[in-house]
């Protein structure tokens, strides 16, 4: 019996041995199945914005006539990330910022970067590295939904940084917004026949010198300096603002303001973190001004 007691307990501690060896063994297999390998970065001295020209001719058609004209947009590329058989990052222009994937190829240093093909602006860069600068062309997915297909890349690598004191340079800016005009028709009577003729005039609004005085990122803004102000000068100082912080404008207005400078980088549709509380108090107040100030309008010539 003694001896019977003795197998029993060999066996039960064999047992306890065999299946704790056992769950070790599929612990370290179940480890090593879901464990993750990482992708090692390359060419990290690559990463960064990269911006410039984004630009393109487009038919136009009227009831007489057809023609080709031309645009040009500031366009941003963001490389964020790049290994041996990816690069990730995004594109910004016009306010529509959308991510792309592509390849690098580092022996030719081109770049082939698509875009979701979601949205009907989306198509695929393929440019060429040369120093600091990025250039190529880009085509879009879907060619009949966008006013220009095919466009050329001229882009150069630009570090972004925040700084209040950016202004608008009076040597460099024109004081009238020419992307909003508006048609007024006029007559006068001729003299000689009698007749009443009509014609068309185009009006542009314009802006004053505040536009290059009054900064909103650097003071608080009070109702005494901003009543006496146009709307278009109200617009401009606020949207300076989000100029600074690196805010890809959709509006051709403001776009064609900022573009003007050097400093100005779009590098998000989305920048209302980065806003400073005093910023977003002037913000505030100059909404409030801009929904009952009144903008001027004369004829200019260009």
């Amino acid at each position: 019996m003694k001896n019977l007691t003795l197998l029993s307990i060999a066996l039960l501690a064999a047992t306890v041995t065999s299946c704790k060896n056992e769950k070790k063994t599929v612990d370290v297999a179940k480890f090593e199945e879901n464990q993750v390998v990482e992708i090692p970065d390359i060419h990290q001295e690559l990463y960064g914005i990269y911006t410039g020209a984004f630009s393109g001719y487009y038919k136009v058609r009227t009831d007489e006539d057809e023609y080709e004209d031309y645009e040009s947009k500031r366009l941003s590329l963001k490389i964020n990330r790049i290994t041996k058989d990816s690069v990730w990052g995004q594109s910004i222009v016009n306010g529509n910022q959308r991510p792309f994937r592509g390849v690098f190829n580092d022996k030719t240093n081109h770049f082939v970067l698509d875009e979701p093909g979601s949205d009907k602006t989306d198509g695929r860069f393929e440019v060429n590295l040369s120093a600091d600068s990025l250039t190529g062309n880009w085509v879009a997915f879907d060619k009949s939904k966008v006013k220009a297909p095919t466009k050329t890349v001229k882009l150069i690598k630009k570090t972004f940084v925040y700084n209040p004191n950016f202004m608008l340079d009076p040597e460099n800016t024109d004081l009238v917004d020419w992307t909003t005009s508006k048609e007024v028709k006029n007559s006068y009577k001729d003299e000689e026949t009698g007749n009443t003729e009509t014609y068309s005039n185009s009006l542009n609004r314009s802006g004053t010198e505040a536009i290059f005085q009054i900064n909103g990122s650097k003071k608080s803004l009070t109702e005494k300096e901003l009543k006496n102000l146009r709307k278009l000068d109200l617009e401009i100082i606020k949207n300076a603002i989000y100029a600074r912080h690196g805010y890809s404008f959709k509006k051709q207005t403001f776009r064609t303001f900022f573009e003007q400078t050097d400093w100005y980088i779009p590098v998000s549709n989305d920048v209302e973190k980065e806003l400073t509380s005093m910023e977003k108090s002037n913000i505030a107040l100059l909404t409030r001004f801009i929904a009952y100030a009144e903008d001027k309008y004369d004829s200019f010539g260009r």
